[in-house]
């Protein structure tokens, strides 16, 4: 599987310089991380949930989680657990055989408790293979070990490694008082399990509700000054350069119908001009202009990729993760000149200065994104790559 292949191969050679990688599964941790993008949110009591997942992967969508926890009531669990089994059952008659290309996204399920993860895992049966792994809820390092000890054993019913994502929500780790201390804790328990933990997941909406707040579709995340400081203090806790860190995930954006609109939209009308601006019309209707600069102010906060709860935002988190021409020559330069290399280049782009030494590791997780997104031919920008992902 790889990122823009359900594009034609004409289609993506029209606007890649460099194509995306193939990936799956079984790939290091810390490709996958990168490699999740927009990781799409569904309830698991979908009726036609093989179809669902069928369609999304036809469609781009690289990461899908199957919710068995806020997205759902309490008493639609036993049913919900239920419809999993039948429905991977039914994927896995459908699926291609174990060493052919994948025609499914990276499928990980959200569980409420621990015993959930070897109970599901035993009763999935032979169907185990087409899961990736689980998201644990609301984990803190006294709730989050009796999760990734059950992952681990898990394991040895499922006769494969299976991956954990944690879910960072709970208000001991937003309040002031115990925030510090509660997310050492938690990186103390997940350096443990470094090899399972592709990433770590941001539950902002649990944060605002401990508060009373909700953003509206003009408003950011980081206009939130309370979210700005506890995603402030998680990638200074989690997103390390120093090979302490995770890739850790943006927050989901709530909206995807029009809403009443109080502020002028936040997209300018000159890319658009020209060539696209009935595509910058649907995007301001349905406030994506929003989500837009929310993506852009993740990936500057040190954030990759996006949860999602509607299919129309994987193709702007797609499209703004692609590396573009420019960033793919400065990160190049920077590594061509060894490790050991130091001093200050002039950018091939004549715009700006690479700093060898300070702007390495930025560098590195460029190439590492160009790996796994592609690199855009010069002269191809977001909208032309938007364009793609929406058609």
């Amino acid at each position: 599987m790889r990122h823009y292949g359900h594009l034609t191969p004409g289609r993506r050679r029209a606007l890649f310089h460099r194509e995306p990688a193939e990936f799956g599964p079984s790939s290091p941790v810390r490709t996958l991380g990168v490699a999740l993008g927009a990781t799409l949110y569904s309830p698991a009591t979908r009726p036609r949930l093989d179809a669902d997942i069928r369609k999304q992967a036809a469609a781009g969508v690289m990461s899908m989680v199957l919710c068995l926890e806020d997205s759902i009531s309490d008493a639609e669990v036993p049913g919900a657990e239920e419809n999993l089994v039948r429905q991977f059952g039914r994927m896995l008659r459908d699926a291609a055989p174990p060493d052919a290309p994948a025609d499914a996204p990276l499928l990980f399920i959200r569980v409420r408790r621990p015993e959930q993860i070897p109970d599901l895992v035993a009763r999935l049966g032979p169907a185990v293979r087409l899961l990736t792994g689980f998201v644990v809820p609301k984990f803190t390092a006294t709730s989050g070990p009796p999760f990734l000890e059950a992952l681990l054993g898990a394991e040895t019913i499922a006769g494969r490694r299976l991956l954990a994502m944690p879910v960072l929500e709970s208000p001991e780790l937003l309040h002031m008082e115990t925030r510090a201390e509660g997310l050492r804790a938690v990186a103390r328990v997940l350096d443990k399990y470094r090899d399972r933990v592709p990433a770590v997941r941001l539950g902002v909406t649990d944060f605002c509700s401990a508060y009373g707040l909700r953003r509206t579709p003009d408003m950011t995340a980081y206009d939130v000054h309370l979210v700005a400081s506890v995603i402030a203090d998680v990638v200074n806790v989690f997103g390390r350069a120093d090979g302490s860190g995770f890739t850790i995930s943006g927050p989901v954006w709530e909206y995807f119908r029009p809403q009443e609109r109080m502020f002028k939209p936040q997209l300018r009308n000159s890319p658009f001009t020209g060539r696209a601006e009935g595509l910058r019309a649907r995007l301001i209707e349905h406030d994506m202009d929003g989500l837009l600069q929310e993506i852009e102010l993740d990936r500057a906060n040190g954030l990759q990729g996006k949860t999602c709860i509607h299919p129309s935002h994987v193709a702007p988190v797609h499209a703004l993760s692609v590396v573009t021409h420019e960033e793919f020559s400065d990160a190049a330069d920077i590594i061509g000149t060894g490790p050991d290399g130091g001093g200050v280049l002039r950018s091939a782009y004549t715009n700006k200065m690479n700093e060898v030494k300070p702007h390495r590791a930025w560098a590195e997780r460029t190439l590492l994104r160009a790996e796994m997104f592609g690199v855009a031919r010069e002269g191809v920008d977001f909208v032309d790559l938007l364009a793609a992902g929406i058609s």
